[in-house]
């Protein structure tokens, strides 16, 4: 039986953990909440990866983009940039016919480019040096679901750098979902369980 914390907008778990409204009940949620979310993500591919899937998400549910990943892992050759940015029309085709993924013709053909995008980065330093050095002085401690922000100055920066890199579907609030997702901010809620686990922002009087 799932119980509201005393801390707003916090539910206690079977197992005795807090976590927020959204990840408390759907089963995958939860993994992904526990396991995945605001955990550092440091390297090309797995940038890569959720730039795109985060441009997917637009307009959609995540937990549906999460069910979805299977398919989108198969579809788009493990989110490889190299392979991705070889893909053409007849690629493009046979996306668009994946019942398994989300069939817009833009976000496809955006995931496409944006492999490219990636790729022409490294002579730069590469995705992760580029969308790291974003990282804010410091972080959000939201308590209440309606503390956490959805956009900032740093994610506003990041959408214009990679905009101007040829990215899309990029935008300041999907690019701040990115840096909430990859553990750039920490918009964990204080009395999480997760809250100050990624190692990038300890929490106050907490380990190091």
């Amino acid at each position: 039986m799932l119980v509201m914390d005393s801390r707003p907008d916090l539910v206690l778990g079977t197992d005795g953990l807090a976590r927020p409204v959204w990840a408390a009940t759907d089963p995958l949620l939860r993994r992904y909440y526990d396991t995945e979310w605001g955990v550092p993500v440091c390297d090309e591919r797995g940038l890569y990866e959720r730039i795109c899937l985060e441009g997917f998400q637009a307009g959609l549910s995540w937990a549906t983009i999460l069910r979805k990943r299977p398919a989108f892992r198969a579809a788009f050759a493990d989110f490889d940039p190299d392979a991705v940015a070889g893909f053409g029309q007849d690629d493009v085709d046979r996306l668009l016919s994946d019942a398994g993924i989300v069939r817009h013709r833009g976000k496809i053909e955006a995931a496409i480019g944006n492999a490219r995008a990636t790729v022409a980065l490294r002579a730069e330093g590469g995705l992760p040096d580029l969308v790291w050095s974003f990282r804010p002085a410091r972080t959000p401690r939201p308590a209440t679901a309606a503390e956490v922000p959805t956009r900032s100055e740093e994610s506003e920066a990041l959408s214009r750098a990679l905009r101007a890199r040829g990215f899309r579907f990029v935008g300041p609030t999907t690019m701040y979902a990115l840096m909430e997702a990859v553990g750039i901010v920490d918009t964990h809620l204080v009395g999480s369980h997760r809250r100050g686990s990624s190692g990038v922002w300890p929490e106050p009087g907490g380990p190091a």
